[in-house]
């Protein structure tokens, strides 16, 4: 079927063209911006499958609720504002309901969630079976009551009136196209014609942490460094350029919207979800977070945005000893340096720069001035702080589950009194259920205030026509396929890739190697428990580097290793404590040691926490261990390219590493390591060489 004007891929390659030609991105695609006095105004580009257009006075508009008329809402010179209101007031209890939920949705033989029905391919048609589970989707431990994770499709938006919804599926571009056109085709359809916009966690990043809820790792998007490595860099030019060149592919498939970035701080070395932040330093993520809003966003919300969801206010990552709250024995929050005002910092940068929306975690906060209840429920926090004190006007929108699966603090209400509760706190979008039932039954009660209902609709509403997604929702399949991952964009990339690298050690100028050097480059990657051995060796010698790469230690000049140290996964939890040396975390120790006697060695460690290598970077091991760099998902080739000399290292540690295993244990969860003394780091924040 043919879009009725222009296709929304069609401009999107014209925007692509500017990018590429070094002109100025447009400010909108559709032009929805208000009509400067005297000027006519300027027709948006239309896209439509199912209804009608009305013409007036040489201009075209969409009759979306089908009724041969022109309503205020259809009408795109009006302001976002007007139109809200307008469509408001044509919906009915449930249709407002439906809107304020956001699920996850599924492709055909996509079982996100669920185990496999069958072993058929993904394709781009609807996943029309319900998902209910009996055990919480993270922890899988038993719910008081089912939940339904995710709807079919179809009976989503027809029956639920769902039109937010979270993809979690990897696939190609053109499949993810094709599904987000058809999604919008059925929601065009129904009474009102209101589009979908459809969320996802991040999907530019190498990560050895991809799981639903967190990242989707590595896709067919560009592939750049992990938020830890885009922090590295410090190089904020690029940062925007990535958040840019990512807002293109996003909006290229149908993807309008992002669960992310981090800005909480890893001040808590245990933490599990350390490598989804830009690091330890609230000012320096600050101006990270400020430059990643505006690359995806602009300075405005636009028809060509991807609109930001900010998380977790107030700040996650000073989690008791580590742990985290999708958890009960992570729930507790604590903040013994009281260094809470320390987490806000950045959370105000993403607001000044126009975040569309901010998610609040799951935890509740012990021993401050606020309640200890999970921060979702906590109105001293979400209206008085963050509406308040510190003027969010966005969306406010709960993590997965704080109703059913994370209550912390509010285990003892009700259903109905805890969507009461989180309405009265300030929450307007629930993620974590497929069905509005509970929402709409508390609503029917009169447990809450209508008002609080409909303000949540008209703050959602807003962004969609913001977004521009009432005029044309549809994007161009061919055009999604060019621009996603495209050669320019991944060579922007891959600079990232390289600039993320950073030199800690380099004893009597052992890097760059020179040429014609035997290097015996192990990468070494295990779970934890698994057997002793190698890991993957290296040996493709195809010109692309000065060296000469052997199969065996003994072969060698120097040995180049790549320890990936693979932590217990954040749903593998158990509430164990949780060490950072390299032996409980997937290394064999003894293995390495005798590895790096062998040789002179060049060492490289893969840090999504900050990881304690006394055990290997022992008096003995330091006189073999010439060189020493970080990784934060990278490439073979990148850190080849530092290794070899093609590139010269210029990164940054974003965090401090403790110097031992007791340090790590002792610190203040809430203080940044630069603050711990002088007695607490190994690798310090900001540290960094180059040749």
């Amino acid at each position: 079927m043919k879009f009725t004007l222009l296709s929304f891929g069609l401009v999107i390659s014209l925007v692509l063209t500017a990018y590429t030609s070094k002109k100025p991105f447009p400010t909108a695609i559709s032009g929805l911006t208000e009509t400067p006095p005297g000027k006519a105004p300027k027709q948006p580009v239309l896209g439509t499958r199912s209804v009608k257009l009305i013409k007036l006075g040489g201009l075209s508009f969409k009759d979306l609720n089908q009724n041969g008329k022109l309503d205020n809402y259809e009408d795109w010179r009006l302001t976002p504002e007007e139109r809200s209101k307008d469509l408001l007031g044509q919906m009915s209890l449930e249709e407002k309901v439906g809107f304020m939920i956001i699920s996850t949705t599924r492709l055909k033989n996509d079982w996100s969630f669920g185990a496999p029905q069958s072993k058929d391919p993904i394709t781009s048609d609807f996943n029309e079976e319900d998902l209910s589970a009996s055990q919480n989707m993270f922890t899988r431990k038993p719910l008081p009551a089912p939940i339904m994770n995710a709807a079919g499709t179809t009976k989503a938006v027809t029956e639920f009136h769902l039109r937010h919804f979270i993809l979690r599926a990897n696939v190609s571009a053109r499949m993810t196209a094709e599904w987000a056109n058809k999604l919008q085709a059925l929601c065009e359809k129904q009474r009102l014609g209101i589009p979908a916009i459809v969320a996802s966690n991040p999907r530019n990043h190498v990560t050895n942490a991809a799981a639903i809820g967190t990242s989707v790792g590595k896709t067919a998007f560009s592939v750049w460094p992990g938020e830890l490595g885009l922090s590295a860099m410090r190089d904020l030019k690029l940062t925007r350029e990535f958040a840019d060149i990512a807002r293109q592919e996003w909006a290229a498939v149908g993807l309008r919207k992002g669960y992310m970035y981090m800005a909480d701080l890893s001040t808590e070395p245990r933490w599990q979800r350390i490598d989804g932040t830009f690091g330890e330093n609230a000012d320096w993520v600050a101006k990270m977070i400020t430059e990643v809003v505006l690359g995806f966003q602009g300075t405005t919300l636009s028809p060509t945005s991807v609109a930001m969801t900010t998380k977790h206010f107030p700040g996650g990552g000073a989690g008791k000893e580590g742990q985290d709250p999708h958890f009960e024995w992570g729930k507790q929050e604590v903040f013994p340096g009281n260094m809470f005002e320390n987490n806000l910092i950045p959370f105000k940068a993403a607001i000044k720069a126009g975040t569309s929306a901010i998610m609040p975690y799951y935890s509740m906060p012990i021993g401050t001035e606020y309640e200890p209840i999970a921060y979702a429920y906590n109105r001293a926090v979400i209206h008085d702080l963050l509406r308040v004190k510190l003027g969010f006007n966005g969306i406010i929108n709960s993590d997965t589950g704080p109703i059913e699966m994370m209550p912390w603090g509010a285990e003892d209400l009700s259903i109905q009194e805890r969507y009461k509760r989180t309405l009265e706190a300030g929450v307007n979008l629930y993620s974590g259920t497929a069905d509005p039932a509970n929402l709409l039954e508390t609503v029917k009660k009169g447990m809450v205030d209508m008002k609080l209902i409909d303000d949540s609709v008209l703050r959602l509403l807003e962004e969609k026509f913001k977004l521009g997604l009432f005029e044309n929702p549809y994007v161009d399949e061919d055009a999604a396929e060019r621009i996603v991952g495209s050669a320019r964009f991944q060579a922007r990339a891959d600079l990232a890739l390289r600039k993320s690298v950073v030199l800690l050690r380099n004893e009597a100028k052992a890097l760059p190697l020179k040429a014609a050097t035997k290097i015996y480059f192990e990468t070494y990657q295990k779970r934890v428990g698994a057997e002793a051995g190698p890991g993957d060796v290296y040996a493709t010698n195809d010109g692309k580097y000065p060296v000469t790469f052997v199969k065996t230690p003994e072969e060698a000049d120097v040995i180049l290793l790549w320890l990936r140290p693979s932590g217990r996964s954040l749903f593998g939890s158990d509430g164990s404590p949780l060490p950072l040396s390299l032996s409980k975390n997937g290394v064999d120790v003894n293995y390495i040691n005798a590895l790096t006697a062998k040789r002179p060695t060049i060492l490289a460690i893969n840090y999504t926490n900050p990881w304690v290598i006394d055990e290997i970077y022992t008096d003995t091991q330091k006189k073999n261990i010439k060189g020493i760099l970080a990784t934060f998902g990278t490439t073979t080739d990148a850190l080849l390219d530092i290794v070899t000399g093609k590139f010269k290292p210029t990164g940054k540690m974003p965090f401090t590493t403790p110097i031992s295993e007791a340090a790590a244990q002792q610190q203040k969860e809430d203080v940044p390591g630069y603050l711990e003394g002088d007695a607490y780091p190994l690798f310090k924040y900001n540290e960094g060489m180059n040749f």
